[in-house]
C-alpha cells in the first residue's frame, strides 16, 4: 500500500474506533434520520439517489428535509436553501435537491447544527442526510452506503478514491449496488441489506453533434453513458468537480464545440447549476438528468417500505418519549 494511503488509513481506522468505543459522541435529532452516503470520493451518484428517494418518499406522504454540508459553498454556517439562490452561497449539489424536490434543504458544517435548526423551523420531521457515511457526529437509525463495481477495486486515498476501506461497510444499514447493467455482486459484508440500483440518464435527441462537458468527480464515466445511449458526441472537455463557471469559460467551450463541428452541447444537471445565468450564452444546450430506480428484488420488503417502517418506528418512540 502507498504509505500516505497507509497513513490516511490509520487515521480513519482510528477516528472510527473512537466513535465505536463511545469516546466520541454521537448526537440525535428528534426526528428520524436516513444517510445516504459512500466510501469513495465523489461519483459513486448520492445525489441522484437521494432524489430518488426522496420523491419515493413524496409519493408515500412522508414529510422530510435533507440535511447537507453544502460543499463547495462560500458561505459559512446553518443556511436554509433558497431554490432561487446561487451554488456560491448553497453549494451545488444541495441547490439541485431543493429544486428537484420542492423540500426543506438545510446546510451546514455542523450536520447536527444544521438537523437543530431544521427541526425548529419544520418540526422533528424525518431528516435525509446528505453525503453522510462518515459524519458519524449525528446519530442515524438507517445508514445506507451506495458503492460502484469501481469502488471494489480502488484503493485509500490519496493514491485512490476511497474514504474508508471496504471494511467499513459492516456498519452501513443498507449497501445499495449502482450500476448500469452490471452483473457484479455486491460484496458480502455484514449483515446489511443489499440493494441493486439502476443508473440511467435521459439523452437528448440524437440527430445533433454534440459537444460534452461536465464539472463533475467522474467526467469519463458522463461521456462514456453518452455514447452508449447513442448520443454522437464528436468532442469533449472535464472540468474539475464542482466547477463554477466563469464568462471566459463559457467562451472557451463556445469555441471548443465549434472547432469540433458539433452542432448542440450537452452537460449535466450540476453543470448547468454551476453555469447559472452563462448557460443561455451555450445555445443550444442539452441538460442530461441522471435517472435511478431499485431493482425488485422477489420475495424481499421493498428497499422503500423497509425505510418507512423504520420512519414510522422512530416516530412511534419519539411519540412514547
Amino acid at each position: 500500500m502507498n504509505p500516505l494511503s497507509a497513513l490516511y488509513g490509520a487515521g480513519v481506522g482510528l477516528r472510527n474506533r473512537l466513535y465505536d468505543s463511545g469516546t466520541l459522541r454521537t448526537h440525535k435529532l428528534q426526528g428520524p434520520v436516513v444517510s445516504i452516503g459512500s466510501i469513495s470520493a465523489g461519483g459513486a451518484g448520492k445525489t441522484p439517489f437521494l432524489i430518488m428517494l426522496g420523491e419515493l418518499l413524496k409519493q408515500r406522504g412522508i414529510a422530510f428535509d435533507v440535511i447537507s454540508r453544502g460543499y463547495g459553498r462560500k458561505s459559512k454556517g446553518v443556511r436554509l436553501v433558497n431554490p432561487a439562490g446561487s451554488p456560491q452561497e448553497f453549494g451545488d449539489e444541495p441547490l439541485l435537491i431543493a429544486r428537484k424536490l420542492g423540500v426543506p434543504v438545510i446546510v451546514g458544517e455542523d450536520r447536527y447544527a444544521a438537523g437543530q435548526s431544521a427541526e425548529k423551523k419544520f418540526g422533528p420531521q424525518a431528516h435525509l442526510l446528505d453525503d453522510g457515511f462518515q459524519h458519524r457526529r449525528l446519530a442515524r437509525d438507517f445508514d445506507i452506503a451506495l458503492i460502484t463495481e469501481c469502488d471494489m477495486n480502488d484503493t485509500l486515498l490519496p493514491s485512490g478514491r476511497l474514504r474508508e476501506p471496504l471494511s467499513s461497510l459492516t456498519r452501513a444499514s443498507a449497501l445499495a449496488f449502482i450500476h448500469d447493467g452490471s452483473a457484479a455482486q455486491i460484496p458480502e459484508t455484514g449483515d446489511a441489506y443489499r440493494w441493486r440500483v439502476v443508473r440511467g440518464i435521459v439523452v437528448p435527441e440524437t440527430t445533433n453533434l454534440y459537444f460534452a462537458f461536465c464539472g463533475i468527480a467522474r467526467p469519463a464515466k458522463f461521456f462514456t453513458e453518452l455514447g452508449k445511449a447513442g448520443v454522437r458526441v464528436v468532442a469533449t472537455h472535464a472540468f474539475r468537480d464542482h466547477h463554477a463557471y466563469t464568462a471566459t469559460d463559457v467562451e472557451l467551450l463556445f469555441n471548443l464545440a465549434q472547432a469540433g463541428g458539433a452542432t448542440a452541447l450537452v452537460t449535466t444537471e450540476k453543470d448547468a447549476v454551476n453555469l447559472g445565468e452563462f448557460a443561455d450564452r451555450l445555445h443550444p444546450l442539452h441538460v442530461v438528468p441522471v435517472q435511478m430506480e431499485f431493482e425488485a428484488l422477489p420475495d424481499r420488503e421493498s428497499p422503500v417500505d423497509l425505510i418507512c417502517a423504520v420512519l414510522q418506528r422512530r416516530a412511534e418512540m419519539t411519540v412514547r418519549e
